[in-house]
């Protein structure tokens, strides 16, 4: 509907200015021009548009948008589960290789911000219950090989022998 209104000239005829469908416009593109219009023909009924004093959009989060999302807040995810880490005395380091897959899993399941935490919770979820009952672990490092399920997270002993352990 947006597109319709938007589009320049008619596309029939002579001397018409022909558009492939490759310069169309992305919908985050096109949702910044809505206009009440807009919402009745998609079947709004108008006492509820008028009701409505600004009309605003929102753009679809990519992936730079979730890693933010995921480290810069003062309550940010990876905060919240490094604190949690931190009652049992361990480090928890995210590598800059998992934060992107994790960005990216997120996209894929088109969760946006929200799918974060149960990606997070499903990746930690294992070593945060069997944590405190092991010995001299000092820091869990997380890697994309960690995010994508191909292996464990790194377990780093503080008897400065390092090794690749499950939580198992």
């Amino acid at each position: 509907m947006i597109e319709q209104r938007v589009a320049t000239g008619t596309g029939i005829g002579f001397g018409a200015d022909v558009r492939s469908k490759d310069n169309s416009k992305t919908l985050s593109e096109l949702f910044t021009q809505v206009e009440p219009e807009d919402l009745v023909k998609y079947g709004l009924i108008p006492e509820f548009i008028g009701r409505l004093p600004v009309t605003a959009t929102l753009t679809e989060l990519d992936e730079a948008a979730l890693i933010q999302i995921l480290c810069e807040p003062k309550n940010a995810l990876t905060k919240q589960y490094a604190a949690l880490f931190e009652l049992e005395n361990v480090d928890l380091e995210f590598r800059e290789d998992a934060l992107k897959a994790i960005a990216a899993k997120a996209m894929k399941r088109k969760t946006g911000a929200r799918g974060l935490r149960s990606i997070l919770e499903a990746v930690l979820l294992e070593t945060m219950y069997e944590l405190p009952s092991m010995e001299e672990v000092s820091k869990v490092v997380i890697d994309e090989s960690v995010i994508n399920g191909e292996s464990a997270p790194l377990l780093i002993y503080s008897a400065n022998e390092s090794q690749a352990a499950g939580a198992e």
